[in-house]
């Protein structure tokens, strides 16, 4: 055998080495980076890579920068959160204890209807907290596999009725054909039973309720009305727990329903909301 026979297969013999090596280190990262993917969309990112690559780096730095931007949203939403809490408490005490302090001082004061008063703010801050208690007791999902053409005939059937008397429209058009999600339906239908009524809520006449695949598979339920819009200074507010421009509102509704997307390892999110249309949509 010749000299350049050897030599070529010597060649041969390492480009093919290199190209198993160079196909095996590209599926072991892109397992990687699918799995830092699917750490971050279930939240889960008490991950690390050794640093012996820059692609391993570059995914710790990646993690190190969701860790810390979610530290951030977390203490803005407890930051968001007691601050509402305290306003609400403050409004509700404060008068009780100024109303209790007047009634013992000044004997001219009507006796009844003071305790009227501080019996209804009483009652007031009991609401209040029953409300904070509902939304902790929060049950896990218990999911199945639900067809989701199949769930907003439901929603729709539990709905058209009453707001057919409050002339409202409601419709319902599936863009993607056979959607099938894994959800605990009840759950679903009450995110879906919130956004209507706050939609009546906000004077609508029309609510228009689609379903998708969205360019990264996700399946997305939008609710769209026509009703007065969210003003653009609270649209970062509505879904803070207690967070209420409602006279007799709980401010409870929108947090509880983005608590239960969560909870889907989805999300709820305001897309649009101007003087034409408001849009919530429903990410799985």
């Amino acid at each position: 055998m010749s000299v350049w026979l050897w030599i070529l297969i010597v060649v041969v013999a390492v480009a093919l080495t290199a190209v198993v090596t160079t196909w095996l280190v590209r599926k072991q990262d892109t397992r990687k980076v699918s799995f830092m993917m699917d750490s971050l969309e279930d939240g889960e990112m008490n991950f690390r890579f050794r640093d012996n690559s820059n692609l391993n780096r570059a995914l710790n730095r990646i993690r190190g920068i969701f860790t810390r931007r979610t530290a951030v949203d977390e203490a803005a939403s407890w930051s968001k959160l007691f601050r509402v809490m305290t306003h609400e408490i403050m409004n509700t005490v404060a008068p009780i204890a100024s109303l209790s302090d007047a009634l013992s001082k000044d004997d001219s004061l009507d006796v009844k209807a003071g305790l009227e008063t501080i019996s209804s703010s009483s009652k007031d801050l009991i609401r209040f907290v029953e409300s904070y208690r509902s939304m902790m007791k929060q049950a896990p999902p218990v999911r199945k596999a639900v067809m989701v053409d199949e769930m907003m005939e439901r929603v729709l059937n539990l709905n058209k009725t009453r707001l057919r008397e409050q002339g409202v429209t409601i419709s319902y058009t599936q863009k993607t054909p056979d959607l099938l999600i894994y959800i605990d339906e009840s759950q679903i239908m009450q995110v879906l039973n919130n956004l209507i009524k706050n939609a009546v809520q906000a004077e609508a006449n029309s609510i228009r309720i689609t379903a998708e695949l969205n360019s990264e598979d996700r399946t997305v339920i939008s609710v769209t009305n026509n009703g007065k819009p969210v003003p653009l200074r609270q649209q970062e507010e509505i879904f803070v727990p207690f967070y209420t421009t409602k006279p007799n509102g709980t401010g409870i509704g929108l947090s509880l329903s983005r608590q239960i997307m969560t909870r889907h390892n989805g999300n709820l999110a305001l897309v649009q909301s101007d003087r034409n249309m408001t849009t919530f949509a429903l990410i799985f």
